[in-house]
């Protein structure tokens, strides 16, 4: 009986094997569902801010109409 080579005792006897290649107009075919979708956006009841579906605020710093996060004035100045 023939050595089998080394890594070869894990795999299974058959493995599926394509038959023929597959064309490119298919494969891109396949590929144009893997595309990204834009995020569902909400409005904040409080404020009317666009938001992300069931997470705080990035304004007003609420979340079901509670202030969960303090909203802090901008860091930055423009009038140096």
């Amino acid at each position: 009986m023939a050595e089998a080579p080394l890594g070869a005792a894990s795999l299974p006897p058959f493995m599926a094997v394509p038959k023929q290649r597959q064309s490119h107009s298919r494969t891109n075919k396949r590929r144009s569902q893997h595309k990204i979708s834009a995020p569902a956006m909400a409005v904040c009841p409080r404020c009317g801010a666009a938001r992300i579906p069931h997470r705080v605020c990035g304004e007003c710093g609420t979340y079901a109409g509670r202030e969960i996060v303090v909203a802090a004035p901008h860091a930055h100045d423009h009038d140096d």
